[in-house]
């Protein structure tokens, strides 16, 4: 029993140093100190209370101390508080200095917060970064499509970060104003001779305006013959074309034959008309007979007069039969 109470009051003095060092960081304040950092045990353990990670502010400054940047430990907890990025805001803050920029704390700490990454917008600047374009499809005014590809050489401008737009924005605008070159030149050969045309135009609109970068140069990469879309344009307006003057042909076509419909419906009314009035004629004829209007001798030259008629039209259409022959 003695040797068991023994171990459990060791494991429980270890739990308890364990818990003790952890609320007061006595290594940490140690390491502090050797490094030139003022701070005393007491701010460590209030960090712990305030759920402050002590080691992250230590650490930040320690690493501005041995830079020769006055931070404040006030500010550092405050943006850590914010839910900012400590570590990255102080890297940020050695690079720049160290690179001869101008960025105070109170900046990069803005745009950490703005969800920018501080530090990577400070090594864009003293390195400029490559932004590769998408391929930016124009046609020229000879109708030929081509495919262009170009590669936007960008800086990061520090004070444009907060409240400026990004990568998208400048590939945007850069997409717009090579279709537009494109687009205003007469012929594609004249963009295949020049391809650096496209550029200095492109360059001329100041397209990095209201953007977190400084455009330094565009350079077109590539460009590829795409479609003839002046023919197809065409081929497809003859083919409306024809599809047009066949619906006309077809409507007059329809109206043709409509009225060829009516007409020959009244060549039968006409024909029931005449076959009607024939059949009423045997029936005058009679009438006249029987009330002495008519005699015998006059239906006799009533019918010479029909032969006679009948008989001419017969030589004429002779006559006509022989011309046709001859």
């Amino acid at each position: 029993m003695e040797i068991g109470g023994l171990i459990v009051i060791i494991a429980l003095s270890v739990v308890g140093l364990f818990i003790l060092f952890y609320f007061i960081p006595v290594a940490l304040w140690f390491t502090a100190i050797l490094s030139g950092v003022r701070i005393s045990l007491l701010q460590l353990v209030l960090m712990r209370w305030r759920r402050i990670n002590p080691r992250l502010i230590v650490d930040a400054l320690i690493t501005g101390t041995k830079a020769d940047l006055k931070l404040n430990r006030d500010e550092l907890e405050a943006h850590y508080l914010a839910g900012g990025h400590v570590t990255n805001v102080v890297k940020a803050l050695v690079s720049a200095s160290k690179a001869n920029i101008d960025l105070s704390f109170k900046m990069a700490t803005a745009i950490d917060l703005a969800g920018r990454d501080v530090y990577e917008a400070v090594q864009m600047s003293v390195i400029p970064k490559v932004i590769n374009t998408p391929p930016v499809t124009a046609v020229a005014k000879d109708g030929i499509q081509l495919i262009s590809k170009a590669r936007v050489t960008v800086r990061a401008s520090i004070k444009q970060l907060v409240g400026g737009a990004g990568e998208d924005t400048v590939l945007a605008r850069v997409g717009e104003g090579i279709v537009s070159s494109i687009g205003s030149s007469r012929t594609h050969k004249s963009v295949l001779e020049n391809p650096d045309n496209i550029s200095k135009v492109v360059l001329e609109k100041g397209l990095d305006a209201g953007t977190a970068f400084e455009i330094l140069s565009i350079d077109i990469a590539d460009i590829d013959i795409g479609k003839n879309i002046g023919a197809e344009l065409q081929t497809d307006q003859a083919d409306a074309d024809l599809k047009i003057a066949q619906a006309k042909a077809e409507e007059r076509r329809a109206m043709a034959v409509a009225a060829e419909q009516e007409n020959k419906a009244l060549a039968q009314e006409m024909k029931a008309k005449v076959i009607k009035a024939e059949a009423e004629v045997p029936k005058a004829m009679a009438d006249a007979f029987r009330n002495g209007r008519l005699g015998v001798m006059d239906y006799y030259k009533m019918k010479n007069i029909e032969a006679d008629t009948k008989m001419r039209d017969n030589i004429s259409q002779s006559d006509i039969s022989d011309e046709i022959e001859e």
